[in-house]
């Protein structure tokens, strides 16, 4: 069974819609790297236990997901959030040195409200407006 991340960040959205049990069983097979066996003996119960509410909780947590979509807009917000701060940081450099043009400075500034307005469209979108 291979390992992924994204369950991983899931978790972290949704792991409070999981039964106590799945969302520690998911918090030491994805976090803390732990292996069917060691947390079946941690729990006591059976290897193939452990493996079903592995797999039954990936799949509430990608329905929770796909229905609410928490997750996806997280990471586009930080996407869009880590571009601005490096058009910012951009920005403040190459003017502390005269290195921009007036022209330079208009596409900067023009993809940077680009960001912002998608950002904004993100927020009415998720908040149903």
């Amino acid at each position: 069974m291979e390992k992924s991340m994204e369950f991983s960040y899931l978790l972290d959205f949704y792991g409070e819609m999981l039964t106590d049990k799945q969302r520690t069983v998911m918090e030491q097979y994805y976090n803390e790297d732990l292996s069917l066996a060691e947390i079946a003996d941690n729990l006591s119960i059976s290897r193939q236990g452990v493996r079903d509410a592995i797999k039954h909780s990936e799949a509430i947590l990608l329905q929770l997901e796909q229905a609410v979509g928490v997750a996806a807009r997280h990471k586009a917000l930080t996407r869009q959030v880590d571009r601005l701060q490096i058009l910012a940081k951009q920005l403040r450099f190459n003017n502390r040195e005269n290195r921009l043009t007036s022209i330079q400075v208009e596409q900067i500034s023009a993809e940077m409200l680009e960001i912002l307005e998608q950002m904004e469209t993100q927020e009415e979108l998720a908040d149903g407006v």
